[in-house]
């Protein structure tokens, strides 16, 4: 019989609709029902994806054994962190605070009025049985110690999330300091930071790619084409159909924790395109084109918008669809090519992954090799795509979530095929017409129904700097409309008073505490995100109030930029696009394809503002008084509101694009 989790509109709950547990959603009646019963809550919390809450899932929830004693002495709650990112940031703090480590799935036992008194994370059956039993005792016999330890888990978590510390305003020396830490911290053999688990540094990759076009910094960009080099060959990045992993579990980009997330995906193909347009690199726009494919062919949903990810497991077995052995390359290409492809994939009898199979990994440069070495490694990529796709696929969380769709939207608008730039405009239209409710955003929708989740402050800043793409693209002043609408709304009901920002809003449903995580972990923070769209829309609108607020706020960031830059990448790179002007480059033009709007996508610098258009065009202030020249294209290049001479030529123009610091 299913619990109550059966109406529920995220997949990860959907999967335990099912189980023996009588799971309850987050609520005010879940946590009403443990004062009238009197007994603590466990709260569990994890996300379709994710490979360990299918561990525990299996292990413990479906017990019946387990479950009885849950439903007997608890009240049960399922949380989506992907849907309720506020809800999993509160109790995430708590366990950190209380373990010195967080993850999913996250276990959490908490009070009637929610305030923990016990965190962990992944529980194998008998630890999960026995943990059971000592919290049902301390509760029965230890109760004032309890709640005493809870009260002391609240004071922990609102210490942790206290805002308007120390500021640092943005300045050259700042992000050159910041540029400087991640080179000493820069795996230089294999390239990213840091070693197992390994992370693709998407936000720090597209940080040093603007210090680089600021500076002209051969190190920064030495170290990002190294890093994109390493991950682009590795078993991170699938070798077959394109798209990114979620991270490696060894230093070398070999063996990916296997499920695939939008967001990651999005944020790589901004970095690989920038790369692209900086370097000509045929490799990063091999891979940049492959990631955009991937994001539309296995994210797009029937209802528009993209899906959150791809699982980690098939069938409850993590890589069954991913890995080989040789033989069975052989078996699926013949004795020649399959002995060939063990080769340049580096399949080994011994294997690289679990059970004598290997992840396939790009042993050689092989993107300018030989045209007809080129035309066998394609071929045999595509018959073994084929071959893969007759195996059990990973199950897909296809609920829709605004901030990564936003994020989605920007990458697709900066990647110059046609199909992605009309993909960016389509997944607009439906963020703007499905999330805004009633002048607000919604965080999630599926199967064409939005959710009742209000958005978080990552969801405004990532939409509306999408929808500032999808002007710059399309010339319509709508969209920049609706961006100043969502900014609006940030700076009203989301902002601290000190130039800081807060993730959920004064009116949203209150937390123990509301939380205000100035970091960039696996998504840009939200005060990074609404930073960078403040920042953007300023540029374009001409008005002076909300690059203000981006300038406060990026002051609010500079200490974590400048000590801790990995965990800053974002933030950083808004701050390098804000010290650089950004370039507000407007193209007055009768005929889009006039080699000045090319030579203005090709060459400005990343967080560069571009619009295209005649004269005066309605709804695109910065075309508002920019003439043609005697009939002729012309350029007007600005920064931070301060323009240069018109030009005509794209030589001219480029110049005027080169680093000036």
């Amino acid at each position: 019989m299913a619990n109550r989790l059966a109406d529920a509109t995220s997949p990860y709950l959907q999967q335990h609709r099912d189980n023996p547990v009588d799971w309850w959603q987050w609520s005010a009646e879940a946590f009403e029902e443990a004062r009238r019963r009197d007994v603590p809550v466990l709260i569990s919390v994890g996300y379709a994806a994710c490979h360990w809450c299918h561990v525990m899932a299996h292990e413990s929830f479906e017990d019946e054994g387990i479950a009885a004693r849950l439903n007997a002495a608890f009240v049960a709650i399922k949380v989506d962190r992907e849907e309720r990112p506020d809800v999993d940031a509160v109790y995430m703090t708590a366990t950190q605070a209380m373990t010195g480590q967080g993850g999913w799935p996250m276990t959490v036992f908490a009070t009637p009025d929610g305030r923990p008194f016990f965190c962990g994370t992944y529980f194998p059956k008998d630890q999960f049985a026995r943990l059971i039993s000592s919290v049902e005792e301390a509760w029965r016999d230890q109760r004032e110690a309890v709640v005493q330890q809870g009260a002391a888990v609240v004071e922990a978590v609102a210490g942790a999330q206290l805002v308007g510390g120390p500021t640092a305003p943005i300045s050259a020396e700042l992000l050159a300091a910041s540029a400087s830490g991640l080179a000493k911290e820069q795996d230089q053999l294999y390239g990213g930071f840091g070693g197992a688990p390994k992370f693709p540094p998407h936000m720090n990759l597209l940080f040093l790619l603007r210090h680089h076009e600021r500076t002209g910094s051969a190190e920064a960009l030495e170290i990002v084409r190294h890093a994109c080099e390493r991950m682009g060959r590795g078993g991170l990045y699938d070798q077959l159909a394109g798209g990114f992993a979620r991270y490696s579990v060894d230093a070398t980009w070999t063996v990916p924790h296997f499920e695939k997330m939008l967001y990651d995906n999005a944020l790589l193909l901004r970095a690989y395109t920038r790369l692209w347009r900086i370097t000509g690199d045929v490799y990063a726009r091999r891979i940049a084109d492959e990631t955009a494919a991937f994001l539309l062919r296995d994210l797009g949903t029937p209802h528009g918008g993209l899906a959150s990810a791809l699982d980690a497991d098939t069938d409850g077995v993590e890589g069954l669809t991913y890995a080989w052995t040789p033989a069975e390359l052989i078996g699926a290409l013949g004795e020649e090519d399959g002995t060939w492809a063990a080769d340049l994939f580096r399949v080994t009898t011994r294997g690289t992954f679990e059970h004598g199979k290997s992840v396939l990994v790009l042993a050689r440069d092989i993107d300018e090799a030989d045209p007809s070495l080129v035309e066998r490694w394609r071929a045999v990529r595509r018959r073994l795509l084929a071959a893969r796709d007759e195996r059990p696929q990973p199950a897909r969380d296809d609920k829709v979530v605004a901030s990564w769709n936003g994020l989605a939207i920007t990458a697709l608008a900066e990647h110059p095929a046609a199909e992605s730039r009309a993909a960016a405009v389509a997944l607009a239209e439906v963020l703007a017409e499905r999330h805004i409710v009633d002048g607000r955003l919604r965080r999630v929708s599926r199967d064409g129904v939005v959710g009742e989740p209000a958005g978080v402050l990552e969801d405004y800043g990532c939409v509306a700097e999408g929808f500032l793409a999808v002007h710059q693209l399309t010339g319509e002043g709508r969209w920049l409309d609706l961006a100043r609408q969502l900014l609006d709304v940030a700076l009203a009901r989301f902002g601290n008073g000190q130039g800081g920002f807060y993730d959920t809003a004064d009116d949203a449903e209150k937390l123990l505490t509301r939380p205000a995580d100035p970091t960039d972990n696996a998504t840009p923070s939200g005060a990074s995100a609404i930073c960078a769209a403040l920042v953007g829309y300023g540029a374009l609108s001409g008005e002076t109030t909300y690059r203000e607020a981006a300038d406060s706020a990026l002051a609010t960031l500079g200490p974590l930029i400048e000590g801790h830059p990995r965990f800053a990448g974002y933030a950083a790179t808004v701050a390098e696009a804000a010290l650089a002007g950004p370039f507000e480059i407007a193209v007055a033009t009768t005929d889009p394809a006039d080699p000045l709007v090319e030579a203005a996508h090709r060459h400005a610098p990343g967080g560069s503002v571009i619009v295209v258009g005649i004269p005066n065009q309605p709804g695109v202030p910065l075309l508002a008084d920019r003439p043609l020249t005697d009939g002729a294209a012309t350029a007007y290049v600005c920064r931070g509101f301060v323009c240069d001479r018109p030009v005509t030529t794209p030589a001219d123009l480029v110049a005027r694009l080169r680093p000036t610091s």
